[in-house]
C-alpha cells in the first residue's frame, strides 16, 4: 500500500499555516549550507524507516533509498533483477527460484545471504513485527498465512537452496507475484541491526543505493551514497529539511535552499506563469493515483448502495475540480488511473444527476435524507487544519442538491494512517498509489472481500469471483479484460466515490540533472547529478 495523503497533505498543511500568519521557523541549528554535491529537499520526515511497516509515501522515500529487494522496476515498470540477478519460474507458475548476486553487501560490509532473504520475509509475517502490509504483499507464499496467524515462524514456501539461491512457492499462479517482490515489505534487513533494539530502525542497516549518515530529529536527515552499492552508485549526498514550523516554501526554492519543490494549487499559476521566472523549471510526472471518498459499507446509511449511488450522483466533479483545483488533476469516472494497463477510458461512471440522486435515496430503505442516521467524514489532521476548499464544496453540495448534512471529524495523521480500519465513520478520504503496474493493484487490495485495505468493508461475491479468474489467467488481453468487468461492478456497487486521478507538479532547479520521479511516485535519487 502507498496511501499518497500524507505526503501531499504535509505541503498542504504547511501552506495552510503559512496563509493563517503562522511564523515560518526553522529549528535552531539547522543548516541549509550541506555542500555543493548534496541535493537539499524540504519534507515532512518519515513515519517509520522499518520496510516492513512502511506503508505510505512519506516513508517510503527513504525506505525506498535505504533497502533494497529481490526485485525492481526498470524505467518502464517491468520487474527487473535487482538483489536476484534472475529467476525462473515452474512450469505451473507457483515456483520462483531466484539466483543472488554475489556481491550485495550490507551498509557493515557484510556480505548478503540466502538466509537474509528468508529472514526478512519471515520477520516481515511475524505478528510481534506488527506489519500492516505483510498479509496483502506475502500472504501468496505458501505457508505465509500460518506464521502471520501465529501458528508458526516459519514460512513453508520458502527454501534456501544455498547461499545464492533462495526458492518460493506461491499458493496459486499469480501473473503479478514477482511484482510483489518489490514492495517494501520484501526488502531485506540485516538481523543483527534488527535485534539491536526496538528503535533499531533509527540506524537502519540495508542494501540500498543510500545509507543514513545523519537524523537529527525535527530537524534534518542526510542521505549519503553507499559506495560498495552493487547497482547505479548515487554521486550525491541528499538532506531531508525538517521543518519544525512551517517555512515560505517557494522562498527556500527561490534562494536556492531547497533545489526541488512540490508545487501545491497554491504556487501553480506562479510555477506555470509562462513569462514568469520558474516556467522552464516546472516539471509534470505523471503518476498511476486514485484520490477518493470511500464509503463504510458496513455501517448505516452507506450498508444500501442506494444511497452510495445516490451520494455518488450528488456529485459535481467536473465542478469542484475546476473551482478547487486549477486543472492539476483529471476527473476519475473509475478506479484505475490514466496510463495504467487495464485503464478504460470508456467505462460508465456515476454522473452527476441530482435528479436521479434523490430519486435513488427515495427508493433506498431510508426513503429520504430526513431518515438517515448522522453521516461523520474522518479527516486526518495532517492538511486539514481548516476544511479544505474541495470538501467544502463536496459537503455543501450533498447539503444542497440532497438535503444532507455531514459532521467532519479530524483524526491524528499516524491513527489514521495505521488504524483507519478501527477509527473510520461513515466517510474517509483516501488516496492510493499503484505498488505495481497491474489492475490487481487496485481492484483485489481495495475491493477483494476481507482484504486488508478494503476499508469500505465492500463485499461482492461477483467480484471476488472475477478478481480469482483475473490472476490466474495467464493470457495478458483475457486478463485485462476481466479487470475491466471487475471494475465495472465496482463503479456501480459504489463503495468509494473516485474524485480524480493526480499529477506530480515539481519544481527543479536548472542545476539538478536525472532527477525523476516514477508514476509509482518513487523518486531516483541515485540518478541525480549537481552543476551549480
Amino acid at each position: 500500500m502507498k496511501y499518497y495523503t500524507l505526503k501531499y497533505l504535509a505541503l498542504i498543511a504547511a501552506l495552510i499555516l503559512l496563509l493563517s500568519g503562522c511564523s515560518a521557523l526553522i529549528k535552531s541549528g539547522d543548516s541549509f549550507d550541506t555542500g555543493s554535491q548534496t541535493l537539499d529537499l524540504w519534507d515532512s520526515g518519515p513515519l517509520t524507516l522499518d520496510p516492513a511497516i512502511s506503508s505510505e509515501m512519506t516513508s517510503h522515500q527513504y525506505v525506498m533509498q535505504l533497502y533494497s529487494g529481490l526485485v525492481k522496476f526498470d524505467a518502464d515498470l517491468k520487474p527487473v533483477p535487482d538483489i536476484a540477478e534472475g529467476w525462473e519460474v515452474s512450469a505451473d507458475g507457483r515456483t520462483y527460484t531466484f539466483h543472488l548476486r554475489h556481491d550485495v553487501k550490507f551498509h557493515n560490509g557484510r556480505l548478503l545471504k540466502a538466509t537474509d532473504i528468508k529472514y526478512s520475509l519471515e520477520r516481515a509475517c511475524n505478528p510481534a513485527t506488527g506489519s500492516g502490509t505483510a498479509l496483502t504483499y506475502l500472504g501468496d507464499i505458501v505457508g505465509a498465512r500460518d506464521v502471520i496467524a501465529g501458528k508458526t515462524d516459519f514460512i513453508s514456501g520458502i527454501e534456501v537452496v544455498n547461499d545464492s539461491t533462495v526458492r518460493i512457492t506461491i499458493d496459486s499462479p499469480k501473473a503479478y507475484f514477482v511484482s510483489k517482490m518489490a514492495y517494501p515489505t520484501a526488502f531485506v534487513v540485516d538481523k543483527k541491526n534488527v535485534e539491536s533494539g526496538t528503535d533499531w530502525w533509527h540506524k537502519p542497516i540495508g542494501t540500498g543505493p543510500y545509507r543514513l549518515q545523519k537524523w537529527d530529529r525535527g530537524n534534518l536527515i542526510i542521505l549519503e551514497p553507499f559506495n560498495d552499492f552493487y547497482g547505479e552508485k548515487a554521486s550525491v549526498r541528499v538532506a531531508f529539511h525538517l521543518l519544525s514550523g512551517y517555512s515560505i516554501l517557494m522562498s527556500l526554492y527561490e534562494t536556492g535552499k531547497i533545489d526541488i519543490l512540490p508545487v501545491d494549487k497554491l504556487y501553480i499559476d506562479r510555477a506555470s506563469d509562462p513569462n514568469g521566472p520558474f516556467y522552464d523549471q516546472l516539471h509534470i510526472y505523471p503518476e498511476f493515483s486514485l484520490s477518493y471518498i470511500g464509503f463504510n459499507t458496513s455501517k448505516p446509511p452507506f450498508d444500501d448502495p442506494l444511497v452510495r449511488q445516490a451520494f455518488c450522483h450528488a456529485v459535481d466533479k467536473e465542478r469542484i475540480i475546476r473551482l478547487t483545483q486549477k486543472g492539476m488533476v483529471t476527473p476519475a469516472a473509475g478506479i484505475i488511473p490514466e496510463g495504467m494497463p487495464g485503464y478504460n477510458k470508456d467505462i460508465q461512471g456515476l454522473e452527476y444527476n441530482v435528479e436521479k440522486a434523490k430519486e435513488l435515496l427515495a427508493k433506498s430503505k431510508y426513503g429520504s435524507a430526513e431518515n438517515l442516521p448522522p453521516i461523520t467524514l474522518t479527516l486526518s489532521t495532517l492538511g486539514n487544519i481548516g476544511i479544505d476548499d474541495y470538501l467544502g464544496a463536496l459537503l455543501q453540495g450533498w447539503k444542497h442538491d440532497l438535503g444532507v448534512e455531514v459532521t467532519v471529524r479530524l483524526l491524528n495523521h499516524d491513527i489514521f494512517q495505521y488504524n483507519l480500519r478501527e477509527e473510520v465513520d461513515n466517510l474517509c478520504t483516501m488516496g492510493w498509489i499503484a505498488d505495481y503496474p497491474d489492475p490487481q493493484n487496485f481492484l483485489d487490495i481495495l475491493f477483494r472481500t476481507g482484504a486488508d485495505y478494503n476499508y469500505s468493508n465492500f463485499s461482492s461475491q461477483e467480484l471476488d469471483t472475477l478478481l480469482d479468474q483475473a490472476a490466474a489467467e495467464q493470457d495478458y488481453d483475457k486478463r485485462l479484460s476481466l479487470y475491466r468487468q471487475a471494475e465495472q461492478i465496482v463503479v456501480e456497487q459504489a463503495p468509494v466515490l473516485p474524485m480524480w486521478f493526480p499529477r506530480n507538479y515539481m519544481l527543479v532547479s536548472p542545476y539538478v540533472h536525472g532527477y525523476s520521479i516514477d508514476p509509482l511516485g518513487v523518486p531516483r535519487f541515485n540518478q541525480v547529478t549537481l552543476e551549480r
